[in-house]
């Protein structure tokens, strides 16, 4: 399978590209075009002996089969269209939309194309721990799922962030964006086709320069099987060793599922801790040696036109119920006002 990737704006492309590579893929070239100069920096780094082309001759070329792309957000979708109309399969990052109008464009063009949309839903495709986490729960470990709580707490990192990155109508607010993860994670662990977005809020309790941004968002989602809470933030504090406690609580009616994805804080050292309270005890598991299904899988379905890396209904899914998250959420007041003091 050979593909190509376009967009090099966000970080992501490097963990795109390199699963894919691990996975026995070719990598065509790459369009150096980005609006961060660091990423492209990083990207040559790690990729040294990778060629660059124009996005137009990688696009056109019809020997290569997948366009990958971590362009700005709010451009993906179009990136997709034009490579999926030219015969092509997708792999972007997530958001992989930022709007509505854009979420039925694409699936107007996979409707009419019959390619592949994926969107890397990272914190579950490239995290062993979540491998884990379903083999369990499909041996029956913890019972029936009854609800799930995904954190995704990020390092805010303002010195390297481009100008785009404090825009919403470029990467489509905290819910669109961040919370994709979640709301993937939600539908997949409780086996849930669709869910509805019960309650929603965003808010910005960080500096004043930046008023707009948010940089706290959370959501109240149900299923007919089952119900999750979803918190994600910007407020990972420097004297974390990663870029974030990522944590999935799964709960079950005989027991419980936690995933500390990259960090057990003062604990062991390494990422993918899976910790399993079921009938007989408690019990730690080491998940970072788990290999990783979803880039081999996507390699399998895109020469097979089937869906074992993900089904195109569960991607359209997960982009709908983020974006009508972010199009419900009430607005966070900044802070509490503290109550007047009782007069002696």
């Amino acid at each position: 399978m050979r593909f190509a990737a376009i967009g090099l704006d966000h970080r992501h492309i490097y963990h795109m590209v390199g699963g894919l590579l691990e996975a026995g893929a070719t990598c065509v070239g790459f369009d150096p075009a980005t609006s961060d100069e660091r990423v492209l920096a990083g990207f040559r780094e790690r990729f040294p002996t990778l060629t660059e082309s124009a996005a137009d001759r990688l696009i056109d070329d019809p020997s290569i089969d997948l366009i990958l792309c971590a362009a700005i957000p709010a451009k993906r979708s179009a990136i997709a269209i034009r490579a999926m109309r030219a015969g092509k399969d997708v792999m972007v990052d997530k958001p992989g939309v930022t709007d509505f109008d854009q979420l039925a464009s694409v699936e107007q063009a996979v409707a009419e194309t019959g390619r592949i949309f994926s969107v890397c839903f990272s914190e579950r495709f490239i995290v062993p721990a979540t491998i884990i986490a379903g083999k369990l729960i499909a041996d029956g470990a913890i019972g029936r799922v009854v609800q799930t709580l995904g954190l995704g707490p990020h390092r805010f990192n303002r010195t390297i962030r481009p100008g785009w990155f404090f825009g919403k109508r470029h990467y489509g607010g905290i819910l669109a964006d961040i919370a994709s993860h979640q709301i993937d994670q939600f539908l997949h662990f409780t086996g849930s086709d669709d869910a509805e977005i019960v309650a929603s809020g965003v808010g910005h309790f960080g500096g004043p320069d930046v008023s707009d941004f948010e940089d706290f968002g959370e959501i109240l989602l149900r299923s007919d099987k089952a119900g999750g809470y979803i918190r994600v933030d910007w407020f990972t504090a420097d004297g974390l060793p990663t870029w974030g406690d990522g944590r999935l609580t799964i709960l079950g009616t005989e027991g419980t599922i936690e995933l500390r994805k990259y960090v057990d804080i003062a604990g062991r050292p390494g990422t993918d801790h899976v910790f399993l309270v079921d009938r007989v005890g408690t019990r730690h598991i080491d998940a970072s040696h788990e290999p990783l299904t979803y880039f081999r899988d996507l390699i399998v379905d895109i020469g097979a036109r089937s869906e074992t890396a993900v089904s195109q209904r569960h991607t359209f899914t997960v982009c709908r119920l983020a974006l009508e998250a972010q199009a419900k959420a009430a607005w966070l007041p900044r802070g509490l006002k503290r109550a007047p003091e009782e007069t002696p």
